[in-house]
């Protein structure tokens, strides 16, 4: 049994070390993916996939793009329309994407997870959620098993009591719920008008359905933000009692995200007030009972991701900490990233090289990679201490057949720095994170990452904190 230790926030300290660098749920992370890995390459990795003594199941994750209005600061793979005809067209081209990759699993293999994503998936009315769902059963194993895990994020903004407890009826039994702020001067900068009465209705639809979890996000360092301000949205989230809650940090990246031009980067928090807006919801959320399980998520002492820690299990993936983090990702629709293996791959980003390549018959392969011995070597290690927060170099040595010390030599010198700083502690047989050190994760893999030496690549990615 792991020991789960609280975090300590230290504001001179988190502010010393806030810079930018990857949330690592993959490494390598999607800047390394290659335009050249294509759909040969991925149908020879999921025969590889299939072929492996114990084949493991598979967790599916479905891109839905469309949202009626943006939010300002959103960074996620989108199309703007109030049109819901394009949901009908874009769903005949899922369908075929479905009867092209489906076949290439054996069928022995379960779906225990499945994840719709967006976008905005309630953009799609439950007649048209139902047909999905039939398409993908019908061409899946799906499992039967009681931890299964079918999940779909919900804006509140559009949907009702009544649609959470149709899909209910359809086999959902995780929701995901976008508040942000409830604070009404950052909503209206940021393009996202959404009550407190409408985020309960769904998240009470959710539970009287008998959801096994509902979970909500939060943002701090948005226009406006103010401690005080988000101080009560905290309090109204305690009101809603989620069993996980997930606070990120604003990443403000106008160039790359063009929506983020319509937020007054003068309006923004300052570095100290961002800081702040962090250390009180960690100090607000632990007092009510939620457990800080690493990079932004908290969640009740009961649920499965802190029994899962505890136990030594947890795992991370593209929808963050897991704990079916052993199945292999079956990326669907328009932007969608899958896990197949020992591999990454991600579908075209823009929906006409999407629907393009499906016309033709093609899989809407764009890009991905195949990881050699020394990523796989570095993907354990990650992992390890993003989810476990110690890592015994004795056993991973002898698993890989390497000299810890020897192999990480370099690596060593920079986590010594982080050391003088009491972030982790090294000894012969193992590295372990201090409680000063959980709220730095990022900090500490990246001494591990072998793609960080060019600082071009470090500036793509958000602040730490």
């Amino acid at each position: 049994m792991v020991t789960i230790i609280p975090p300590e926030f230290d504001p001179r300290l988190v502010a010393r070390y806030d810079v930018a660098g990857p949330r690592y749920t993959s490494y390598p992370t999607s800047p390394q993916f290659r335009a050249d890995f294509d759909e040969m390459a991925l149908r020879r990795v999921i025969r590889t996939s299939n072929e492996e003594p114990i084949p493991r199941p598979l967790s599916l994750y479905v891109h839905v793009p469309f949202c009626m209005s943006p939010c300002f600061y959103c960074g996620c793979n989108r199309v703007i329309t109030r049109d819901v005809a394009q949901a009908s067209r874009y769903l005949e081209r899922l369908y075929r994407e479905i009867e092209l990759m489906a076949p290439l699993f054996d069928r022995d293999r379960a779906v225990q997870q499945l994840h719709f994503g967006g976008g905005t998936p309630n953009f799609l009315d439950t007649t048209q959620m139902s047909e999905l769902l039939e398409s993908l059963s019908r061409h899946f194993s799906f499992s039967h098993a009681a931890d299964r895990e079918y999940g779909i994020e919900i804006d509140p903004r559009f949907a009702d009591g009544d649609y959470v407890t149709r899909l209910g009826r359809l086999g959902f039994n995780r929701i995901s719920v976008g508040i942000q702020d409830f604070d009404p001067v950052v909503q209206m900068a940021v393009n996202r008008i959404q009550s407190f009465e409408q985020t309960r209705e769904v998240i009470e639809a959710a539970r009287a359905a008998s959801f096994r979890s509902a979970s909500v996000d939060l943002i701090y360092g948005l226009p406006f933000q103010s401690v005080r301000g988000f101080s009560r949205t905290l309090d109204q989230v305690v009101q809603l009692s989620p069993d996980r809650v997930a606070v990120y940090g604003y990443a403000h990246l106008p160039e790359t995200f063009k929506a983020q031009r319509q937020i007054d980067a003068a309006k923004l928090p300052d570095a100290n007030t961002r800081l702040e807006l962090f250390g009180c919801a960690l100090e607000r959320l632990s007092a009510a009972g939620y457990v800080y399980v690493g990079m932004d998520h908290f969640a009740k002492a009961g649920d499965e991701l802190v029994q899962a820690q505890r136990a030594g299990t947890l795992q991370r993936n593209f929808q963050g900490y897991s704990t079916h983090g052993d199945c292999d990702i079956v990326g669907l629709g328009v932007s969608a990233i899958g896990r197949i293996g020992n591999s990454y791959s991600q579908n075209a980003r823009d929906m006409i090289g999407y629907c393009a390549a499906l016309d033709a018959g093609r899989m809407p392969i764009m890009r991905g990679l195949e990881l050699d011995e020394d990523d796989l070597i570095r993907r354990e290690l990650i992992g390890e201490l993003m989810c476990h927060g110690v890592l015994d170099k004795q056993w991973f040595g002898m698993r890989h057949r390497l000299l810890f010390d020897e192999y990480f030599a370099r690596e060593r010198q920079r986590l010594r720095l982080l050391a003088d700083d009491g972030l982790v502690q090294e000894s012969p047989q193992e590295i372990r994170v201090t409680s000063r050190g959980r709220l730095l994760l990022r900090i500490i893999a990246m001494c591990f990452d072998a793609y960080l030496d060019d600082a071009a690549q470090v500036a793509c990615y958000s602040r730490v904190i």
